[in-house]
């Protein structure tokens, strides 16, 4: 057993309450549980009303699969838990004590909760199935499937919109040099965000604004931040030693970073379609397109006009170039129809839902949700095995309620805060003799 699942029974009060007591006799009545603190710090439950006694008490509760732990946590030693009213736990084992010295009431739910509900707890917490309710899913009713599913959906997109969150603060607080990074991190997809993710910060967005109007100076600020141009000292195509020579000198009048190292960049196992230098002359062709990368977004309205915001035509030596010197057997032109969809998914949305986060307008996270319901579903492994139970699978933003359902409940066994998980467990809740 698992301590999340003691936090699940006392929150939504699974257990037998005739002649509720204290370890120590005293009668114990819930008037509220309180409020599950999902923090790491301080007390499981605020807010709690209780009767012990012919006391009423307003404070916090702890729960611990074993009295012991409060000792082994420290929290005698810790005075945010002087607060505590009551500690709930499975079994006790000892007895505990508060930071001044009195004993702590302790309520054991051992012996009280429905055997039936503990062992299909047991069951999906031991499951050998990637999905733990797999056996049990098909029967759930749509509704609570649907309604997890925008949970995890607004879960992912608002993990998403942290990391640009954080971004933006360490940008101090510029908007437009954010949302260049996060580009710039979409373009490096799943193999290369790091190296793109360090351009962008090798190049900042106010040199990038002031020189992308001349796409030859933006190129040899993107090609030689990115160190694609370090070694060509001995090359004998004049183009490259134009770059190389321009960046050299915007380098000393902008008094730039030194280029990335060769390190920076992942080049094995890669198709040449994902080579590090096309996906910057494709991000080159964007920067050069758009003045104001963010006011271009907010401009999009259908799905033809994220496309063509994306979809610019690389500067013309990299449309026949997969690395400096390495000609292409078949031009490079700009980005394709699949890339473009991971760009909306994994940037453009969680832009939208950093922004609505930061301003408190909700017509943003209403457009994040509506651009990922406008785009076709993803298909993976994960994304077939809920499909085989009855989940919903028609659009992007269904997908991406999949995966953070997935990753956020399922693979770690969360089943008690999963929705899904508790109409299941309810239903074995009350069976004739279930506590002993």
């Amino acid at each position: 057993m698992k301590e999340d699942f003691l936090h699940y029974v006392w929150r939504f009060q699974y257990f037998r309450k005739e002649n509720l007591r204290t370890t120590g006799g005293e009668e114990v009545l819930v008037l509220h549980p309180g409020v599950h603190n999902r923090s790491d710090a301080g007390p499981d439950f605020s807010g709690a009303r209780l009767r012990l006694g012919e006391t009423e008490w307003v404070g916090s509760v702890e729960l611990h699969l074993n009295a012991s732990d409060w000792r082994r946590h420290q929290h005698q030693l810790d005075a945010k838990y002087n607060q505590v009213i009551l500690h709930v736990v499975w079994e006790e084992d000892e007895e505990v004590f508060r930071q001044e010295g009195t004993p702590m009431p302790t309520l054991e739910l051992k012996g009280r909760v429905a055997l039936p509900l503990q062992a299909l707890y047991q069951e999906m917490l031991w499951s050998e199935k990637t999905i733990p309710c797999a056996p049990q899913a098909p029967g759930v009713d749509a509704v609570y499937k649907s309604a997890m599913m925008d949970w995890a959906l607004l879960e992912r997109l608002e993990a998403k919109a942290e990391v640009v969150s954080e971004r933006m603060d360490r940008s101090r607080q510029d908007w437009e040099s954010t949302v260049y990074q996060t580009l710039a991190v979409g373009f490096g997809f799943k193999i290369n965000q790091e190296g793109f993710l360090q351009l962008a910060q090798a190049l900042p967005w106010p040199i990038v604004s002031r020189y992308r109007h001349n796409a030859e100076q933006l190129e040899a600020l993107i090609f030689g931040q990115a160190g694609f141009l370090n070694e060509l000292k001995t090359t004998t195509e004049p183009y490259l030693q134009k770059l190389a020579k321009e960046h050299q000198y915007l380098v000393h009048k902008h008094n730039l970073p030194s280029p990335l190292p060769k390190s920076a960049w992942n080049m094995l196992r890669l198709r040449p379609a994902n080579f590090p230098a096309v996906r910057l002359g494709q991000f080159c062709g964007v920067l050069h397109r758009h003045a104001h990368l963010w006011s271009s977004l907010q401009a999009c309205t259908f799905l033809p006009d994220y496309f063509e915001f994306f979809r610019q035509p690389p500067p013309l030596y990299w449309q026949q170039h997969y690395a400096p010197g390495k000609k292409a057997v078949q031009p490079f032109t700009s980005i394709g129809q699949e890339s473009v969809l991971s760009l909306l998914i994994n940037v453009v949305a969680p832009l939208f839902m950093a922004f609505s986060r930061r301003t408190g307008n909700v017509m943003y996270q209403d457009k994040a949700i509506a651009l990922l319901e406008s785009l076709p579903k993803e298909n993976n492994k994960i994304m077939r095995l809920y499909a085989g139970l009855n989940f919903m699978h028609t659009s992007a933003a269904d997908s991406q309620a999949l995966l953070g359902l997935y990753q956020q409940y399922c693979e770690p066994r969360k089943c008690v805060h999963c929705t899904v998980g508790h109409w299941l467990m309810k239903q074995n809740l009350n069976p004739p003799h279930a506590a002993v």
